[in-house]
């Protein structure tokens, strides 16, 4: 009798082990069914790089309207700006980020570099994504040049499970590269870090393809354009020293690249490229 009844007690804990494994599973398989670990989806990210000379255009004409003009004409989700004056006097003491945010409905953080008439001048970003975080760095600088720097934005993307990393850079435009140089090793020892976060890298390099600077950074990030795509000068673009790039490689995908036809807003025609975020 002790043998049945303690045969039957097994019976009872396999069937129970049983059923709790057939919960388990389909509470596993209801986890995986939310999305919560599947790979997110991929985010197209539309950019824009701009060198905007303080908003003074070809004309002498002050007119930050002018510029929002040419942002808004391509719609995009992330633009980086340099030469951007904020409280400076010749540009009639305006923020000039605070002023284009809101003449473009997007957020924007600024990275002052140099003081300047009362102000400051600098690189800017403007977002349609959440800024989490951003900070400014002072870059190399040799021989008493401009002082440059390169601003750091963190994004927010719904659905990614890190932010995306843009830098905002002017890198300086004297005829030795020495400071270029420098300066492109310093970019790519803030992202050596984290070599597989997802990051942009758009900015005026005051250097060409195949140059020691660019090169120097080709060898952490990818342009979006193979062949040159000039815009400067303005009127008549001849050489290509504006710049979006992207890492790593295997997290994006180029969907498009242009240089817009814009020849009168700025000394710089503008570079835009839309990328795909596919890691």
């Amino acid at each position: 009798m002790r043998a049945a009844w303690w045969a039957g007690e097994k019976m009872r804990e396999n069937r129970m082990m049983k059923g709790c494994g057939l919960v388990w599973l389909a509470g596993l398989v209801m986890f995986f069914g939310t999305g919560v670990l599947r790979a997110a989806e991929p985010v197209q990210v539309r950019v824009l790089c701009y060198n905007i000379h303080h908003g003074e255009g070809l004309d002498r004409k002050l007119d930050l309207e002018r510029i929002a003009k040419v942002i808004q004409s391509v719609e995009p989700d992330l633009v980086t700006l340099q030469e951007v004056d904020q409280n400076a006097s010749r540009s009639g003491s305006v923020d000039q980020p605070a002023e284009l945010a809101r003449l473009t409905g997007m957020l924007v953080a600024f990275g002052p570099n140099i003081p300047l008439q009362g102000g400051h001048y600098g690189n800017a970003v403007l977002s349609k994504y959440p800024i989490a975080n951003h900070r400014n760095e002072l870059l190399p600088n040799f021989d008493n040049g401009e002082q440059r720097g390169v601003l750091s934005a963190e994004l927010t993307i719904s659905g990614r499970n890190q932010p995306l990393l843009l830098l905002a850079t002017h890198l300086d435009s004297r005829r030795d590269d020495r400071e270029r140089l420098a300066s492109a090793k310093a970019i790519n020892q803030i992202v050596s870090e984290s070599p597989r976060r997802p990051a942009l890298l758009a900015g005026d390099m005051n250097d060409v393809l195949n140059s020691p600077t660019l090169d120097e950074l080709e060898t952490m990030w990818t342009r979006v354009n193979e062949q040159v795509m000039p815009t400067t000068p303005v009127a008549n673009p001849r050489r290509q020293i504006d710049f979006i790039l992207f890492r790593p490689s295997n997290s994006w995908k180029l969907i498009e690249v242009k240089v817009l036809d814009e020849a009168v807003a700025s000394d710089h025609r503008p570079i835009f490229a839309v990328l795909e975020l596919v890691q």
